[in-house]
């Protein structure tokens, strides 16, 4: 099987009311702990790339990791630039292979958002590769995504037919509460997502994929696991699972979870060298992290997303 597109993926999602989990990939352990858990819950994938692990792991050793990914699970695995933020990035993901990108434009104007836009659509869909667009902007911190309370916006559902038209985008990310990073709300705030927001787009675009950026729960085992072995994290409280699960019914399609892989890698690897400081075989302290992140992932897949057996 070759890699494919999220377009069926989407509209088997959208008419079963379950979502497509969207997982990021920086290693070799990484992409094995998240394609052997999608295995055996039989579940189609997507996996994604930022910009920041493009540079750290090279572009061509991830591709070769999911070609690898691809031969030993047989899944159906759509592989994803997160983030993009120009057209010359997603121009090199699309030529090197990749079947999805997302272009960010959501830092500029409106109109310009639309131009930029459309100019990545045009190239992608000449060469058979589909595009997420995003509309609103969230707060918090992943790789060069950076914004503030203060600069957040909910996506404004009054624009987003006018989006869509006139770029052209396969899926469209939005904001309505949730938020890049593990320090999404402080202890004593209530996460709540603005439903009122998603039933709004979804009335507006009517059977067409939306998607959820930063919607990492933030695992408290793994906050937790962090700080017993020296780590110094604060409390922080992510997108409660229930949510998302509603979330995956109505028009949400693919959800994107990185934060709580980092959590799960970290927190599995400081434990094991609090329990074994004189060790220092990578193979050591890397299976367990493994075993961690396939765990998390078989959960995301069953009990959040509903998208197990759907390969």
């Amino acid at each position: 099987m070759a890699l494919v597109t999220s377009t069926e993926m989407f509209k088997k999602a959208y008419e079963g009311g379950y979502a497509i989990g969207a997982f990021n990939v920086n290693n070799m352990e990484i992409v094995q702990g998240i394609t052997e858990a999608a295995k055996e819950v039989n579940a189609p994938l997507i996996l994604q790339v930022s910009s920041g692990a493009r540079k750290y792991a090279n572009h061509t050793y991830l591709m070769k990791l999911v070609e690898a990914a691809i031969i030993e699970t047989n899944l159906p695995i759509c592989l994803h630039l997160d983030h993009g933020d120009t057209f010359e990035l997603c121009k090199s993901c699309i030529d090197g292979g990749f079947t999805s990108v997302m272009i960010d434009g959501s830092h500029h104007s409106f109109q310009d958002n639309i131009e930029l836009t459309r100019k990545v659509v045009d190239y992608a869909h000449e060469r058979g590769v589909v595009v997420e667009g995003e509309l609103g902007r969230l707060a918090g911190i992943e790789d060069a995504v950076n914004v503030s309370d203060a600069d957040a916006a909910f996506t404004n559902p009054a624009e987003v037919e006018e989006f869509v038209t006139k770029t052209g985008v396969d899926s469209l990310a939005i904001a309505i509460g949730t938020s890049h990073g593990a320090y999404k709300f402080k202890p004593g705030t209530k996460p709540q997502l603005r439903f009122d927001v998603l039933e709004e787009v979804e009335k507006r675009l009517p059977n067409f994929p939306i998607v959820l950026h930063g919607a990492s729960s933030v695992i408290p085992e793994f906050v937790e696991m962090i700080n017993g072995n020296g780590g110094k994290m604060p409390d922080a409280i992510g997108i409660p699972e229930d949510m998302l699960r509603q979330a995956a019914k109505m028009a949400v399609c693919k959800i994107n979870i990185d934060s709580d892989l980092r959590l799960a890698m970290t927190g599995s690897i400081r434990k094991y060298f609090n329990e074994h400081p004189d060790h220092f075989d990578p193979r050591q302290y890397l299976s367990p992290a493994r075993t961690a992140i396939k765990g998390l992932v078989k959960n995301k897949l069953v009990n959040v997303l509903g998208c197990d057996g759907k390969a």
